[in-house]
């Protein structure tokens, strides 16, 4: 039987390539990463120590033809290893590499995955949140209920990291566009 860990490590949707750095520097110390379970756990399984490059894509577009589009990864070098919540994770050892090789080879493809991601996840989280949170605090302000209190602060807590995050992404966004001129 092999022998494998479970990390439990968080890293936002703007963070895809810290991600990818982490996964690197864990191959490195002779853990492969195998499965990603949401919501922030990673399992690893005991390999031997390499230099191995991961990358993510988000393209849930892609999962309608999946066969086709791992083949193309494939064909390039890069293994399959996970499918998470629309984001695909790959590896490819660092000595197959013919230089810095990255899924995204330039800015404009980087750009439209993250525009991908943005459609995918944070327009859909706004609308969740016009639609189902803020009601609820309409409603819940109206009682005097100290539980109601408590969860008005949630919702206000998770709102305010959902403009966090649609922050940062904005940011990441502007930048990208800015070297794509």
């Amino acid at each position: 039987m092999r022998e494998t860990k479970t990390v439990c490590k968080w890293f936002d949707i703007t963070m895809e390539d810290q991600e990818a750095e982490y996964l690197r520097k864990m191959h490195k110390q002779g853990w492969k990463f195998v499965k990603y379970t949401t919501p922030v756990f990673y399992k690893f399984e005991k390999c031997e120590p390499e230099d191995v490059v991961y990358q993510l894509d988000y393209n849930k577009e892609a999962c309608e033809h999946k066969s086709e589009y791992l083949q193309i990864f494939a064909d390039c070098g890069w293994e399959y290893v996970d499918d998470v919540m629309g984001y695909t994770y790959f590896r490819k050892p660092l000595k197959e590499m013919d230089g810095e090789e990255k899924i995204f080879s330039d800015d404009l493809s980087k750009l439209e995955m993250i525009e991908r991601v943005y459609k995918g996840r944070m327009i859909p989280l706004l609308v969740i949140f016009l639609c189902i949170i803020c009601p609820q605090l309409i409603i819940q302000s109206r009682s005097n209920y100290v539980g109601n209190t408590v969860l008005l602060v949630v919702y206000i807590v998770l709102f305010l990291v959902y403009l966090l995050l649609f922050y940062r992404f904005g940011k990441r966004y502007k930048e990208l566009k800015e070297r794509c001129r």
